[in-house]
């Protein structure tokens, strides 16, 4: 190759590669991408605490509503038979405004989680699926939240005869293997469903702000996750 031509080549090339090597002005740097996926969380979570700590939170809501455990049906089945349909009403009733009262309790575990996120977590969660920062969430939290949600959810349910007699019943089952270690008692069955519905609802939001940042309301958020689309 002529020395000219040889040059010209690489003058060529050099322009070719330049985009790679040179980064673009509009790149995402590390910083922007964690405030960006807390400012997601912050939000996910504010939202369902909101949605679900009120009343008729879990009552009205089909999604996330609780029903009784499942050793539990045939009885009220049969307690309704025998016109007792109010009992069970009054159960049902009772475990769905616990999980209501209790939600609220979740909102200071939840920025916690937030803010000992790591730049390593945020880039996890930015990478990952659509439901990444939920997943988060839920290994942050719900063991925390198990052990601040019971005792509220058990002052709401013992104030239900049907609910203790419940309890004594599954308790001696679930010994024996009958029944599910989740359903020996009134009290850990609600609080699992209460913190599904929570970790389901900030699944909701955060799919919401993946797919349309911009609705979000965040210049940050539409930074942020317009670069994975």
């Amino acid at each position: 190759m002529h020395p000219l031509d040889r040059r010209q080549f690489g003058a060529a090339l050099a322009v070719l590669l330049l985009p790679f090597a040179v980064p673009p002005a509009h790149a995402l740097s590390e910083s922007d991408a964690a405030a960006g996926i807390r400012a997601a969380l912050e939000r996910g979570a504010g939202v369902a605490v909101d949605l679900l700590g009120r009343p008729d939170g879990f009552l009205a809501n089909p999604r996330v509503r609780i029903p009784l455990p499942a050793a539990l049906k045939n009885a009220a089945r049969l307690l309704r038979a025998f016109g007792q349909q109010q009992r069970v009403d009054a159960l049902e009733t009772a475990m769905n405004r616990a999980a209501e009262a209790a939600v609220p309790q979740a909102r200071e575990l939840l920025v916690g989680a937030i803010r000992s996120m790591s730049v390593e977590d945020a880039r996890r969660i930015l990478g990952g699926g659509d439901d990444a920062a939920t997943q988060f969430f839920a290994a942050k939290t719900r063991a925390p939240l198990t052990e601040r949600f019971l005792p509220i959810v058990r002052q709401a349910t013992a104030q239900v005869d049907l609910a203790e007699k419940y309890n004594a019943v599954a308790g001696r089952a679930a010994r024996f293997g009958l029944i599910r270690s989740e359903d020996a008692d009134i009290e850990h069955h609600v609080t699992g469903r209460a913190l599904d519905g929570l970790y389901l609802v900030i699944g909701d939001e955060e799919r919401r702000i993946r797919s349309d940042p911009v609705a979000a309301g965040s210049a940050l958020l539409k930074k942020v996750f317009s670069t994975i689309h």
